[in-house]
């Protein structure tokens, strides 16, 4: 007896489970499977608007939801990754205006959808605009742990550390699974300089259930200098080792790839300084004017190195840390990536460290 066609429904639903999996690369040709049988399908398109979206296909994203919207003009999902594409591709306003076309349809309280409305916000800086989606659906939806703690994840960006931390123990309450938040608090009191709460919060979560190097690498840490333990002590095996893991996840053809595309581009490269070369640019002596530098992004920064450490903290969205915490926070993540030690103790040193360390280049003027 010859192997039934699947349904539109069901080369859906299987996709779906292979985008939760992150197979983006299975997701999207079952969709195309998909979409060779029921080409008029308009889950299958905003599926695969998701699956392209992904992985950062944006040209053809768009057209995926276009299609999708020609097909059914009034389909909120299609209209959501629409308004996404939109904000990746620098189109701020055409996307608020889309997402308010949605609001207006009535799905304000549809939770999955204004989550992905407030985290596409999120994500692209517009945070008082995420704070308003995010808010309204915890107002709608009080007894989801999530849209609570989206909405303190909002409010540490926006400069109010009180209020985040409020709001993520308000959803820590309704459910203390909830572990990307329960990392995210103990990451807020690590910053403050409350060591013990913020072991309290990272050693909650179980060792497999830990997704953040940085997480595990600052518990392993304050355990050691806490509990006064040795590197190799039995109690932080579940822990070094979880941490191992998650080192070894990163993909060695992804990273020679972003190398190469660095390197074409000009940028995002270590190359380590000649120490000789720092007196030249300034930062021989404190005080004196650095004349240009530029980070492993590629961005150019000019003047002291206080308003070059500045400058980087308030393009990395973090303007409302005080530059000790910025430059602890960036120390620590540096020794995280790359296994070098840079000091924070002033913007000074600071960045005399990351110039020899190779994470920011000096330039010529």
């Amino acid at each position: 007896m010859p192997e039934r066609f699947l349904s539109s429904e069901e080369y859906d639903e299987r996709a779906h489970h292979l985008y939760n999996e992150g197979d983006y690369d299975g997701a999207l040709e079952m969709l195309k499977e998909g979409l060779a049988l029921y080409p008029n399908s308009v889950e299958l398109y905003v599926g695969l608007g998701y699956a392209r979206l992904a992985r950062e296909e944006y040209a053809w994203a768009r057209q995926a939801f276009e299609h999708a919207m020609v097909l059914d003009a009034g389909h909120e999902d299609a209209m959501v990754g629409m308004g996404e594409v939109l904000l990746r591709l620098g189109k701020a306003e055409e996307a608020l205006h889309l997402f308010g076309e949605v609001k207006a349809m009535g799905y304000e309280d549809d939770l999955e959808l204004m989550l992905t409305m407030g985290r596409a916000l999120y994500r692209e800086g517009l945070y008082r605009e995420a704070r308003d989606v995010f808010a309204k659906i915890a107002t709608a939806r009080p007894e989801s742990a999530e849209a609570i703690a989206a909405v303190g994840y909002v409010l540490l960006r926006l400069g109010d550390e009180v209020g985040a931390c409020r709001q993520i123990r308000r959803a820590l309450r309704l459910d203390p699974d909830l572990h990307d938040a329960r990392v995210y608090l103990g990451h807020i009191l690590y910053d403050r300089g409350d060591w013990d709460g913020a072991l309290r919060e990272f050693e909650q979560v179980p060792p497999q259930d830990h997704w953040d190097a940085l997480a595990v690498w600052r518990l392993v840490e304050l355990k050691r200098a806490i509990w006064r333990l040795a590197e190799d002590d039995s109690r932080l095996l579940p822990w070094s080792k979880r941490l191992a893991d998650l080192e070894a996840l990163e993909d060695p053809i992804d990273r020679l790839l972003a190398e190469v595309e660095a390197r074409a581009a000009g940028e995002g490269v270590r190359t380590f300084a000649d120490k000789n070369q720092l007196e030249l640019f300034g930062l021989g002596s404190e005080g004196e004017t650095v004349r240009q530098v530029r980070l492993l992004d590629g961005h150019s920064l000019r003047g002291t190195a206080q308003e070059i450490v500045c400058q980087m903290r308030d393009q990395a969205g973090f303007s409302h840390e005080t530059m000790s915490q910025y430059m602890r926070r960036l120390a620590e993540r540096w020794h995280e990536q790359f296994g070098v030690e840079v000091p924070f103790s002033d913007p000074e040193a600071f960045l005399r460290g990351a110039v020899l360390q190779g994470l920011v280049r000096l330039e010529e003027s």
